[in-house]
């Protein structure tokens, strides 16, 4: 009996382990700061918070204007040709996050957050619209913005209705609600969006499962959302299909 109680403590002991290394550990899983990349493309250090972040900037001076989050590993430096032809008119802002691509800082939701703000906030002065794009983790980022600020139109791709939802799908037998200090809850937001949205799903996504895409598009008054499958592609090549840009074209551009 003794023997019992003794692996009964030892087996606590071990899932209270467990639950607070996801909890210290959570940043390392959600974030994968990318290096920066020599390229000859103009970069703007915007001064957030006393940190630098540094906007990689296409196609200045035009009048209409997207801004992209990308995802939580992604060198958004990578979309800056293919958005250079696609949209010639529009001024295109990557953003480098906290950490990302020669930007200071380390990052987290709530700085993430602040920062898409106040870039907003100043993009917005020298722009008559401003198209906002969200990619996996950037979606996160980008529904908030939407839902605090006016948009003209709110691309999400590869979305997820939440990291506590995806965290408690990956880890069940563990409390993600409770664990979790990043929450990127996008579905609690969808109420105060009012923008026009395209979610593009990739139909073989094993990093955010179709389900958690759909419960978010759900979320949506059915005229307000278009969901777009973008077949034989996973959660890291959707951008790299031949119809992926035509779609962000046709949704943007009428």
């Amino acid at each position: 009996m003794k023997l019992f109680g003794t692996l009964i403590l030892s087996a606590v002991g071990l899932y209270l382990l467990a639950c607070a290394w996801l909890y210290f550990m959570q940043h390392r899983l959600i974030y994968y700061p990318t290096l920066p990349i020599p390229h000859a493309y103009l970069t703007v250090p915007f001064e957030s918070d006393g940190e630098t972040i540094n906007l990689i900037v296409i196609n200045p001076g035009k009048t209409r204007a997207i801004l992209y989050f990308g995802g939580n590993a992604e060198a958004v430096l990578l979309n800056a040709e293919p958005f250079k032809r696609a949209f010639p008119d529009h001024t295109v802002y990557l953003v480098n996050y906290r950490g990302y691509g020669g930007s200071s800082g380390k990052p987290s939701e709530r700085e993430l957050y602040a920062d898409a703000l106040r870039i907003y906030d100043d993009s917005i002065k020298q722009h008559s619209k401003l198209v906002v794009v969200g990619r996996s983790l950037g979606s996160g980022i980008a529904t908030y913005l939407a839902s605090e600020r006016p948009v003209e139109k709110l691309v999400l791709i590869t979305p997820y209705d939440s990291i506590v939802a995806l965290a408690q799908r990956n880890f069940p037998w563990f409390p993600a609600k409770y664990l979790m200090k990043e929450q990127y809850d996008s579905l609690s937001r969808v109420s105060r969006i009012d923008a026009q949205t395209l979610i593009i799903v990739a139909d073989h996504d094993r990093i955010v499962p179709e389900v958690h895409t759909r419960t978010l598009a759900d979320a949506f008054p059915e005229n307000q959302v278009k969901v777009a499958m973008i077949k034989s592609t996973d959660h890291n090549s959707i951008s790299l299909a031949p119809g992926y840009y035509s779609l962000l074209q046709q949704f943007m551009l009428h």
